[in-house]
């Protein structure tokens, strides 16, 4: 077992079975912000897990998960919007901690990586994870008035 797979342990571990007993339990603001940070949690995972086994094709999963997961986070948020505007969530520490998670996690793996196509997609899967789930944290919270309004 080399570094690469210890974190990766650490982070699918920790965090991802953190968040599976949110979304398993709990009022709802707790469940759709422990569905979007899976996400946040899972993808950084996966990237661990491609440098530590050497496997490509772990970075192609994480880049469509960076790209689905918070279009299904949107659709929660679109679908609950009535009764999320009563007591909306407000998880802006956990957010910020994920996107501190994924950008560390690509950082190391461009540094690993060196420059080629590999890093650049490992940097267009950290964009589209972060980006994304600051987007979706946001439209959660109601701030984006067409979620808002339903």
């Amino acid at each position: 077992m080399n570094g690469w797979l210890l974190a990766a342990t650490a982070v699918l571990g920790g965090g991802v079975g953190a968040t599976l007993w949110g979304v398993a339990t709990g009022p709802l603001r707790r469940r759709v912000v422990a569905q979007n940070l899976s996400t946040a949690l899972a993808c950084p995972g996966l990237l661990l897990l491609a440098q530590g086994y050497d496997r490509p094709a772990y970075v192609d999963l994480a880049l469509v998960l960076a790209l689905l997961g918070p279009v299904g986070t949107l659709v929660f948020a679109r679908l609950l919007t009535g009764e999320l505007a009563d007591d909306p969530p407000r998880a802006w520490g956990l957010t910020w901690a994920a996107a501190g998670l994924g950008a560390a996690v690509v950082l190391a793996l461009c540094v690993a990586e060196g420059p080629s196509r590999a890093m650049l997609k490992v940097l267009l899967t950290g964009a589209l994870l972060i980006g994304g789930n600051i987007v979706a944290s946001h439209a959660l919270s109601g701030g984006i008035a067409g979620v808002r309004r339903g």
